[in-house]
């Protein structure tokens, strides 16, 4: 599996983004995908995960109801829809597949077989 994300860049609080997440390499609904987001100097977080089938997701407390994360099976494609943003959302943000099918999957990284290479977040104050 090989994931590209993009999307990222500068924007002023209260602002949105929306990222994207192209993969290639395997059957797109035979996986899991989330999204995580790493600050400088901060261990890398849970953001949002989607079922393979995509009708079903659940995000971390801190972007509850400002986020969605969303896919498009035909498109081969994970997004992220990013709303009020704060500064602290500032991270670069990393997709990731779980190829377990299991549903939920954990919040930890390490649940995650394949990564993106990250886009990075800015949110200016």
């Amino acid at each position: 599996v090989q994931l590209q994300a993009s999307g990222g860049g500068l924007v002023q609080a209260g602002g949105s983004l929306r990222l994207s997440c192209a993969a290639s390499g395997r059957t797109f609904t035979t996986y899991n995908m989330g999204w995580f987001r790493q600050a400088p100097g901060k261990d890398r977080e849970f953001v949002a995960a989607i079922k393979w089938s995509g009708d079903a997701t659940y995000y971390a407390d801190s972007v509850k109801g400002r986020f969605t994360i969303s896919r498009d099976n035909a498109k081969n494609t994970l997004y992220l829809q990013m709303n009020s943003l704060k500064p602290e959302d500032t991270a670069v943000y990393y997709c990731a597949a779980d190829l377990s099918i299991r549903w939920p999957v954990p919040q930890r990284a390490l649940e995650y077989e394949y990564w993106g290479q990250g886009t990075k977040v800015t949110v200016s104050s």
